[in-house]
C-alpha cells in the first residue's frame, strides 16, 4: 500500500511542479472556498472529537481558510521563488562570464503528520499541508486519531479541489494507520521532507528515522516549547495586577494546550511575594475546562503528581485530577537555585501547568538565560530602561527562541508575512524554519541554478522580459525591470 501512494504521489509531482502560479493559487483557494462551505458539517464533529468549543473551532477554521488563501497569494505573486540572476558577458576578458540564475523549485512528495491540539489548522488542511502544495509539493497525510471524522471531512474537502482543478489524485493523499504505518511514510525512499507537530518523542523519533535513512531527508518538527516570561522589577511596581492577570489568562487559555503556552515565568524576589498573591487570586476560580482526550489529561496529571513529590517546590495552586478529563490549572513556585540545578524544571507539561521561578539578582538571571533550553518564544517584562539595562542579557535570549516579545503574552499565533513559529531545539528540529506565516512555503522548496540555459528553456522567472512581473535580483539589485 504504501507503494502504491508514494508512486501516485511521485507520478502526480512531475505535473504538479510545473503547474504555473497562478492555476496553483487557484487550487488552493479551490481548497480554502470548500472548507468554507462545508463549515456547517465540520465544525460539530470537530467538536465532538476535539473537546473544544465551538467559537475555537469556528476561529480555527477560519484561520485554516485564511493562511491557505494567504499562500494562494503568495504563489499568485511568485516572488518568494527568490528569482536570482547574474546575466552573462561573453566580452569579459580575460575569461566570458557565464550566465547564471537561480530559484527555487518544490522538493517532492512531502509527509505530513496532523496535531492533536488544532484539528483543523495544524492538521489535515493546516499550514504544513498549504505551505507544501503551495511550493508544489504533493503531500501524503497522515491522520491524527484524536479527530479521525474530521481529518475525513476535511480530506473530502480536499480532494474536491483536487478533482475540480484537474490535478492527479496523488497531489494529496490521505493516509490512516498506527505508529507503523507513519513510521513507513518516513522510511519510504521517494519521501522528501517531513512536517510535524506534536510531543518531543514523537518528533524526535521521526527525526531519527529519517536521519538514518540510505537518503536523509529533512524533518520540520515542532515538539514543545516553555516558553518562558522574564519579568523585570519596575515593571511589576508598575503594573503587578494586571500582568499577573495576563500571565494566568495565557496560561490557562484552552486548557494550557498550546504550543506557545507560557510555563515558565521568572519573578524578582522583592515582588514574589506579591506576584505570587496575584497569580493565586486569578486562579482560584478557574476549575479547568476538558482537555482534548483522556491520554492528555492523564498525562498531564502524572506530570503533575511527579512533580508533587519534589520538595524543591511550593505550591500556589494544586491540580485537582478528579475530574479525570478537565485540565485543572497548577502553579508550583521554586527558588532560581533549586531550578538550574536540574534540567527536569525545563520540561514540558502539556496542559495549563507553571514554574514560578524566583531569582535574586541580574546576575541570576543571566545564568538562568545561558542555561535556557531552545524555545518557541521568551517574553520580556520590562520597562524601556530595564531593557537596556538588561541587554546582555536579551542578546543571550536572541539566541534561545524564534519570536522575542516585550509586550502581551505568547500565546496566539499571527498568520502573516513576518510571523516565526519555530526555533531552537529542541523545541523544533530546524532552527532555520517556521511552520507559520509566508516563510513557511521555503521548508519544502530548494534551490537551483541554471547556466548557460537558452532562453527559450528558462522558467519564466528568469526569462530576461520577466512574464511574471515579480521582483527578482539582477546583478545584486532588486529589480521587477526586464533585461536587455
Amino acid at each position: 500500500m504504501i507503494d502504491q501512494i508514494f508512486n501516485a504521489a511521485t507520478e502526480a509531482f512531475l505535473q504538479y511542479k510545473n503547474l504555473p502560479g497562478n492555476e496553483r493559487a487557484d487550487f488552493l483557494d479551490k481548497i480554502a472556498d470548500t472548507l468554507e462551505s462545508n463549515r456547517s458539517k465540520i465544525v460539530p464533529v470537530a467538536v465532538k472529537e476535539s473537546n473544544l468549543p465551538e467559537g475555537r473551532i469556528n476561529g480555527e477554521l477560519g484561520r485554516t481558510v485564511g493562511q491557505i488563501k494567504l499562500f494562494a497569494n503568495m504563489v499568485r505573486e511568485g516572488s518568494w521563488l527568490e528569482a536570482t540572476i547574474d546575466p552573462g558577458d561573453p566580452h569579459r576578458e580575460p575569461l566570458p562570464k557565464a550566465d547564471i540564475r537561480r530559484m527555487l523549485i518544490p522538493v517532492g512528495p512531502v509527509v505530513v503528520f496532523g496535531a492533536s491540539n488544532f484539528p483543523l489548522a495544524f492538521s489535515t488542511a493546516g499550514g504544513d499541508t498549504a505551505s507544501a502544495l503551495a511550493s508544489g509539493c504533493p503531500v501524503i497525510y497522515k491522520g491524527h486519531p484524536a479527530h479521525p471524522e474530521t481529518s475525513i471531512l476535511v480530506a473530502d474537502c480536499i480532494h474536491k479541489a483536487v478533482l475540480e482543478s484537474n490535478l492527479p489524485e496523488g497531489v494529496f493523499i490521505h493516509v490512516e494507520g498506527g505508529i507503523d504505518v507513519g513510521q513507513a511514510l518516513v522510511q519510504h525512499p521517494a519521501a522528501k521532507a517531513v512536517a510535524f507537530t506534536g510531543s518531543f518523542n514523537g518528533g524526535k523519533a521521526l527525526f531519527d528515522l529519517a536521519s538514518k535513512r540510505e537518503e536523509p531527508i529533512p524533518v520540520y518538527a515542532e515538539m514543545g516549547s516553555v516558553n518562558p516570561v522574564f519579568t523585570f522589577p519596575e515593571k511589576l511596581e508598575n503594573e503587578l495586577i494586571p500582568l499577573a492577570q495576563a500571565y494566568v489568562n495565557s496560561l490557562t487559555l484552552g486548557s494550557g494546550q498550546f504550543c506557545t503556552n507560557p510555563g515558565l515565568i521568572f519573578v524578582p524576589k522583592e515582588h514574589a511575594e506579591e506576584f505570587e498573591t496575584a497569580t493565586a487570586q486569578a486562579l482560584k476560580d478557574i476549575a479547568g475546562s476538558p482537555m482534548l482526550h483522556p491520554g492528555i489529561a492523564k498525562s498531564y496529571y502524572e506530570a503533575i503528581a511527579y512533580y508533587q513529590t519534589r520538595n524543591e517546590l511550593k505550591w500556589i495552586k494544586v491540580a485537582d485530577p478528579k475530574h479525570q478529563i478537565n485540565g485543572s490549572p497548577a502553579l508550583a513556585q521554586i527558588t532560581a537555585a533549586d531550578w538550574l540545578a536540574d534540567d527536569v524544571f525545563q520540561q514540558e507539561v502539556f496542559g495549563a501547568f507553571a514554574f514560578m521561578v524566583v531569582y535574586d539578582s541580574p546576575n541570576e538571571l543571566m545564568e538562568i538565560a545561558k542555561k535556557l533550553h531552545g524555545q518557541l518564544t521568551i517574553t520580556v517584562w520590562g520597562d524601556i530602561p530595564e531593557l537596556k539595562q538588561n541587554a546582555a542579557l536579551i542578546n543571550i535570549l536572541e539566541e534561545k527562541c524564534g519570536r522575542l516579545l516585550f509586550q502581551g503574552v505568547p500565546t496566539g499565533v499571527e498568520v502573516g508575512y513576518a510571523m516565526q513559529h519555530g526555533g531552537p531545539y529542541p523545541s523544533t528540529t530546524d532552527p532555520r524554519s517556521t511552520s507559520v506565516g509566508s516563510h513557511a512555503i521555503k521548508r519544502f522548496a530548494r534551490p537551483i541554478a541554471f547556466q548557460d540555459m537558452p532562453e527559450d528553456l528558462l522558467p519564466d522567472a528568469l526569462k530576461n522580459d520577466n512574464p511574471l512581473k515579480i521582483v527578482r535580483q539582477v546583478n545584486g539589485k532588486f529589480t521587477v525591470e526586464k533585461i536587455n
